[in-house]
C-alpha cells in the first residue's frame, strides 16, 4: 500500500481508500484465468507487479493496461490469448494497482527506464508488447528509447501516439480526478468513454477504474506526443487497432498519420469500436493479433 510520504509519488489517499480499491481489484481478478506466477519486479522507481498466465509455446505477449485500469482490465483478453502463448500483464508504475512507486517519475525517459528494468527482470529472450490507451503510448515510448527483447507492438486505440487527445476528452477527464464528484457523474463519463455502454454494478472492471480515479492520487508527467522522427525510427512490426467511435483518439486522423509515418505498419480503424475496444472485441483482437504475430510480427523468428 502507498500512502503519501513524498507528494511527488503516486499514492492512495488513505488506508480506507486502498482497501476499497483492493476489494474491486480482487473481485475482478477472481473472474480471470488463474495466474501461474506473480512477481514484484524491482526497478529504480519502485516494484512492478507482474502476472504470468500459462499458455502455449509461442512468443509470449506482455500486456500494458491504461490510465487508472490495472491488470484486471485485460481479463477477457488474457483468456482469448492464452491457447497459443504465455501472457504477462503488469500494473503500470505510478498508476492505481499493486505496483509500488518509490521514486518520482519525471519525464518520458523515466517512463521508459522503469519499463525496461521490469522487462529485463522477466528474463525473456523475446516478447510481443501490447498496450491499450496510455499503455499503447507506454509501449511506443519504450520502443523508441529502448526496444530490448520486444519483437512487435500491438496498439489498441493508443492515446497521444498518432494524434493528440481531443479537447472534449481532456475536459471530461477533469471531474474524474476530483474525489467529491458524485459517483453517478463518474459513471456517465465512463459510459461516454466506453461508447455509451452500461458501466453500472454489472460492469466490475468499470467500477475498478472508477475506484482508481477516486482512491488514488496520480503524480505522473503528462504523456508527450512522439515526434515524426521518433515514429519513423521504429524498427519493429506494428499493428494498430483504432476505435472508430473513440473519444480519446480521432481514429481516421490518427490512422492517416500512422500510415504516412509507418508505411509498413498494419493500421486499422474498427468503425463500431469505442476506446474500450479491448473489452468490446476480445476474441476478434486475439484472432487479429495472432495473424499479425504469425506473419508481420515474426512470432517464430529467433
Amino acid at each position: 500500500m502507498r500512502i503519501a510520504v513524498d507528494n511527488r509519488i503516486g499514492h492512495f489517499r488513505s488506508a480506507a481508500a486502498f482497501a476499497d480499491f483492493l476489494d474491486h481489484y480482487r473481485s475482478c481478478c477472481a473472474a480471470m484465468p488463474p495466474a501461474a506466477g506473480i512477481r514484484d519486479l524491482p526497478t529504480a522507481f519502485g516494484t512492478v507487479r507482474c502476472y504470468r498466465f500459462a499458455g502455449g509455446s509461442g512468443t509470449p505477449v506482455l500486456l500494458l493496461p491504461g490510465r487508472n485500469g490495472p491488470t484486471p482490465v485485460y481479463g477477457t483478453n488474457v483468456a482469448a490469448l492464452l491457447p497459443q502463448r504465455d501472457v504477462y500483464c503488469l500494473d503500470l508504475l505510478g498508476e492505481p494497482g499493486l505496483s509500488v512507486q518509490t521514486a518520482p517519475i519525471t519525464d518520458s525517459a523515466d517512463q521508459a527506464r522503469w519499463l525496461h528494468q521490469a522487462i529485463t527482470g522477466l528474463q525473456l529472450p523475446r516478447l510481443h508488447l501490447c498496450g491499450i490507451s496510455i499503455g499503447g503510448w507506454a509501449a511506443v515510448n519504450y520502443a523508441v528509447r529502448c526496444r530490448g527483447p520486444v519483437a512487435s507492438l500491438t496498439l489498441l486505440d493508443p492515446a497521444m501516439t498518432f494524434d493528440r487527445i481531443p479537447l472534449p476528452m481532456l475536459a471530461a477527464s477533469i471531474p474524474m480526478v476530483i474525489p467529491v464528484v458524485p459517483q453517478w457523474i463518474r459513471r456517465r463519463l465512463l459510459s461516454w468513454i466506453a461508447g455509451g455502454s452500461d458501466v453500472g454494478a454489472a460492469a466490475p472492471v468499470a467500477e475498478l477504474i472508477s475506484a482508481g480515479t477516486t482512491d488514488f492520487v496520480l503524480r505522473l508527467p503528462a504523456p508527450v506526443r512522439f515526434t515524426d522522427a521518433q515514429l519513423q525510427g521504429l524498427q519493429l512490426p506494428v499493428l494498430g487497432l483504432l476505435g472508430g467511435r473513440s473519444v480519446v483518439v480521432r481514429a481516421d486522423r490518427a490512422a492517416q498519420h500512422a500510415r504516412k509515418l509507418l508505411p509498413q505498419a498494419q493500421i486499422e480503424v474498427w468503425p463500431e469500436a469505442s476506446h474500450a475496444i479491448n473489452g468490446e472485441y476480445p476474441d476478434e483482437i486475439a484472432a487479429r493479433a495472432r495473424r499479425f504475430w504469425d506473419t508481420g510480427g515474426a512470432d517464430h523468428v529467433a
